[in-house]
């Protein structure tokens, strides 16, 4: 595959919007601001840079964990693959945007310890029952 993945750290610059397709599925959507910032060495002080605005997708069961979990302003850790789109404005305008498809979403230790609540699944996942007992030994099971 030639995706291009890539990982953000910064602040959730809004809450997250959670919705629900037709087919029930949830997707939250969220943007990241991440501000470079350099030191000045004449004027001896910390400069920040230009804001980086990520657009960012997130879907299923994850997208509702996301939604319960953060709020704006909390430090988030981002990992996904890019996507461009393109479209046209009201005005007609051709517009195109890079957003990020998030396959994994963290709260960032960096500034602040963070609080987890632990809960058991009362069942095992599809996917883990895929995995566990796949009942292949060509391949290792990690």
């Amino acid at each position: 595959m030639n995706e291009i993945t890539t990982t953000v750290t910064g602040q959730l610059a809004h809450d997250v919007e959670l919705r629900y397709t037709a087919t029930g599925d949830a997707v939250a959507n969220f943007t990241v601001a991440a501000t470079r910032r350099a030191f000045d060495k004449s004027a001896g002080e910390w400069q920040d840079a230009d804001t980086v605005w990520m657009r960012c997708t997130l879907w299923r069961q994850a997208a509702v964990n996301l939604a319960e979990s953060l709020r704006k302003g909390d430090r988030v850790i981002v990992t996904g693959r890019l996507r461009q789109r393109s479209f046209e404005t009201s005005a007609s305008e051709k517009r195109t945007v890079v957003e990020l498809d998030a396959y994994e979403v963290g709260a960032s230790l960096q500034f602040r310890p963070v609080t987890f609540d632990r809960t058991s699944p009362s069942t095992s996942s599809a996917r883990e029952s895929q995995l566990v007992g796949s009942g292949s030994d060509d391949e290792p099971p990690f």
